[in-house]
């Protein structure tokens, strides 16, 4: 199990099951903010659906294929930061993370996401971190601005968001480019 303590306030934990009250409350309590990029937000409409998703992650896991964590901040759930996937054959990663309304803005998310750039090149040994931002997603997009990921590219209308499309920015780090913390 992955547990990482990134400072006195804040822990990354892989999720289980037994954080799903506490996660679908998040999510219930967050719903108007995170929906406006995350469309799956509709679709947490029950306790059971939280632990289904939990329930994937656990999956995710087993497979060797990354790992979904809950983001902890003085000992409550802030959000969530994970691996979509992990291509072995290529050495490479995308992370996809978000947080409550309440803990925007606070700096917990730039350090979650450094801790899991390192996790992927230190620990896994992989060659590439991509993260893929919504254009107009600013607050999200400065994340991997701030860390020193390099802006690589537009995919053109790569998300459905409820009623249109939103072109995705492509932002890379390398291996050898990373300042290992």
């Amino acid at each position: 199990m992955f547990t990482y303590m990134i400072d006195n306030k804040i822990k990354l934990k892989m999720l289980d099951l037994q954080d799903a009250e506490p996660l679908f409350t998040l999510m219930d309590q967050s719903k108007e903010s995170l929906k406006e990029w995350l469309p799956f937000i509709d679709n947490n409409k029950s306790l059971a659906n939280t632990e289904a998703f939990i329930k994937s992650t656990m999956q995710q896991f087993s497979d060797n294929n990354g790992f979904q964590a809950g983001i902890w901040y003085e000992g409550k759930i802030a959000g969530v930061i994970g691996f979509h996937k992990i291509d072995w054959n290529n050495k490479s990663t995308s992370i996809g993370y978000w947080l409550g309304k309440d803990y925007e803005g606070s700096g917990l998310m730039t350090k979650s996401v450094q801790t899991f750039v390192n996790h992927a090149i230190v620990e896994l040994n992989l060659n590439r971190v991509e993260i893929r931002v919504a254009e107009e997603n600013k607050k999200s997009r400065a994340i991997p601005e701030r860390l020193g990921f390099i802006e690589e590219g537009r995919i053109r209308e790569a998300e459905w968001l409820y009623d249109h499309y939103v072109d995705h920015i492509v932002y890379g780090m390398l291996a050898k480019n990373w300042n290992v913390e």
